[in-house]
């Protein structure tokens, strides 16, 4: 990923707030060993502010797609506000291995870490945090399944392993999946599809959508729908 390659990945930009399409394998931010990551990269979005843009949340290295980045301290104040209070609406398209007991439902399982070691891997704990995520079916193809995700709280790798628990875990999933499932070694197919972020109180909520990477889009084709998203 270079700035250029970056700046073609904007879908949204005002004086507060940035949404871009994060691709698929960059980290966020630098891991403890090094490595490429996206915060790198973020000179290259200031659009003529003296300080470079910072991530408003997060996204997984793997996970592609809508991601916002506040413009100056007063924006991402203001956006911390928006996702600590759950208003941001969110959804992501999975393909899992398997399928959900329901065309449509919610997953309300708390999540705690697994161990110290691995302070970042979660695991259902009934003393952890709160987590809810609501789920419907988009199509399906033998046995692999794509859902539309909302998450409803924000916890680390949420959606991954409240998916896991119901037993269809994450096509590609490292962690979470079956080693030894047929989507062992293939990509995360996880992206953050679309975004709505409700900044002005006297405006409608700011929407950005965004594409899915090409390593999903077979898996999208034989579920029904076509690369661009839309049902067919």
């Amino acid at each position: 990923m270079t700035p250029e390659q970056l700046l073609a990945r904007v879908l949204y930009r005002d004086a507060l707030m940035l949404i871009i399409d994060k691709p698929a394998g960059l980290a966020v931010h630098p891991g403890p060993k090094g490595g490429p990551n996206l915060e790198d990269l973020l000179d290259g979005l200031r659009f003529g502010l003296p300080r470079r843009p910072e991530l408003a949340h997060r996204l997984d290295r793997d996970t592609s797609g809508c991601l916002v980045l506040g413009r100056h301290h007063r924006a991402l104040r203001r956006l911390g506000r928006l996702f600590t209070a759950g208003r941001i609406d969110k959804t992501y398209w999975a393909v899992v291995e398997g399928a959900p007991p329901a065309e449509a439902g919610r997953i309300d399982l708390p999540l705690g870490r697994r161990n110290k070691e691995r302070g970042w891997w979660m695991k259902v704990d009934p003393e952890g945090q709160p987590s809810i995520t609501d789920y419907r079916v988009l199509g399906r193809d033998g046995g692999l399944t794509l859902l539309e995700l909302h998450p409803l709280t924000g916890r680390t790798h949420q959606l991954r392993v409240h998916l896991a628990a119901l037993g269809c875990p994450v096509r590609g999933d490292p962690i979470y999946g079956a080693a030894r499932a047929p989507g062992a070694g293939a990509p995360l197919h996880l992206h953050a599809r679309a975004i709505a972020v409700p900044l002005y109180a006297s405006r409608p909520a700011i929407a950005a959508t965004a594409p899915p990477p090409a390593h999903m889009r077979a898996a999208l084709r034989a579920c029904g729908l076509d690369v661009a998203g839309s049902a067919v």
